[in-house]
């Protein structure tokens, strides 16, 4: 799964920007083979007094954390072409509107990850196929 993270001041984004990131994000990692319910993005508004850069109050920055936990990239070379994927998805609704930005990827063990109680299949196996199909999780054979 994919958890993408967007702390960004209060009028960054209109409610129509967020679906649009929202969807871009979605359909890049379907690009990948990940089930679409994967993919979660959550827009995290903070007034200039709750947002801080070098101690001071900000309104201009947008902080974007990414979770990997489905996958991890690996090779330099992948990560490098995800984060330019990243940058060219985020562009217009950051550095295009004047705000400044930063984004870092963490990878999360796929061990240690459950999907409403289900441990999730591993990669392009048959349930992960139909879990892709179905659009959510559901029991399989180990």
């Amino acid at each position: 799964m994919p958890l993408w993270q967007i702390y960004h001041p209060e009028k960054a984004f209109s409610d129509e920007d967020k679906q649009a990131i929202a969807q871009h994000v979605t359909d890049m990692y379907e690009s990948f083979m990940l089930p679409r319910f994967y993919v979660n993005v959550f827009f995290h508004a903070l007034p200039k007094t709750s947002f801080y850069i070098g101690g001071e109050p900000c309104d201009d920055f947008v902080r974007v954390t990414i979770d990997h936990i489905a996958r991890a990239i690996k090779d330099a070379e992948t990560q490098q072409k995800f984060l330019k994927g990243c940058t060219r998805l985020l562009n217009p609704y950051v550095a295009g509107r004047g705000l400044r930005w930063e984004l870092n990827v963490d990878d999360t063990p796929f061990e240690q990850w459950i999907v409403n109680g289900f441990k999730p299949p591993l990669p392009n196996t048959p349930a992960e196929i139909r879990w892709r199909s179905e659009n959510r999780p559901s029991a399989y054979e180990t």
